[in-house]
């Protein structure tokens, strides 16, 4: 069995076009995986809104139909996550790992669970890209591989997205009439998608602070290189995660998500200035409007977390 471009000569540019490739894919996805997590989320919040009369307002806004914002959504987020590299996806994810903790710890479980699955989207693309990145390093088939990959995620998010529309479009008439045994079983079991997000993410994002702290190690010849980098990382997130612990506390809405997305690349921004490359302070600015693009594309379904 071949691997793919085995017959082509060994060419600097052919070698560069088939890593492009391999990031395209693996960003691809990433964006899948993101868009399952927003398909799921948002039967969810429906179902809720269905079951509370004073809620109607948001069923409505959750069910309208935007036919051409999530083929955009996974297109931009596909590139975005595409051209990021490893070192800043590995340090994207470690942040918010710290932050999901310190905020699980804080909270427990309630309300604000739904809202923290929204606010790792583009987190959790940086961290299946990673895995992929460290999990397939030097695989002999490579590019297949993360055909495959792209293969399975795609029908995954395709289904999750027809999940989404037939709830929005037929729930309420199947869960009354008890005729539809998709309906039925959400109406027993739909209670339950937290649960099972809850669980898929930290699978996900516990093999991804792995490959991120492997990805990012590999580039320190010494251990006094690897302390020189991690001590004014370790300082820089634990006070970025008690700021936006405080203001979580102090207000609610879009407004100060998008401020903490602003303080948080900041931080980085200004980390990867002093122990970074030039390259990194690009990667910053592109997770940057990954992480505001995440936040525009759910904005309602952020706005029912918050009622709720």
């Amino acid at each position: 069995m071949f691997s793919l471009g085995s017959w082509l000569p060994a060419l600097p540019g052919l070698a560069w076009g088939w890593a492009l490739l391999d990031a395209l894919l693996q960003g691809l996805v990433g964006a899948c995986a993101v868009s399952v997590l927003c398909s799921l989320l948002k039967v969810y919040l429906y179902i809720q809104c269905v079951n509370d009369p004073e809620r109607q307002a948001e069923k409505e806004a959750i069910a309208a139909r935007r036919p051409l914002l999530e083929p955009l959504h996974v297109l931009v987020l596909t590139a975005v996550l595409a051209l990021v590299g490893s070192r800043v996806a590995a340090l994207v994810v470690l942040e918010f790992s710290l932050r999901a903790v310190s905020t699980i710890l804080s909270l427990g479980k309630g309300a604000h669970s739904s809202q923290l699955y929204l606010l790792c989207q583009y987190s959790l693309g940086c961290g299946v890209s990673c895995g992929l990145s460290f999990l397939l390093e030097g695989a002999p088939h490579r590019t297949w591989n993360l055909a495959l990959a792209v293969g399975l995620a795609g029908l995954l998010a395709l289904h999750a997205r027809r999940l989404a529309r037939h709830v929005c479009a037929l729930y309420e008439l199947h869960s009354r009439q008890r005729y539809c045994g998709v309906c039925i079983l959400l109406l027993a079991a739909g209670h339950g998608i937290p649960r099972l997000l809850r669980n898929a993410l930290a699978l996900t994002f516990a093999v991804a602070d792995l490959a991120a702290v492997e990805l990012i190690n590999r580039d320190f010849l010494s251990t006094g290189e690897a302390v020189r980098f991690w001590t004014p990382l370790t300082i820089c997130y634990t006070l970025l995660v008690a700021y936006m612990q405080e203001e979580s506390r102090q207000s609610m809405g879009r407004g100060p998500a998008f401020r903490t997305v602003v303080v948080r690349m900041g931080g980085l921004f200004i980390l990867l200035l002093t122990v970074g490359r030039w390259t990194d302070i690009l990667h910053v600015f592109l997770s940057l409007l990954g992480e505001l693009w995440c936040l525009l594309r759910s904005g309602v379904l952020l706005e029912s977390c918050w009622r709720q």
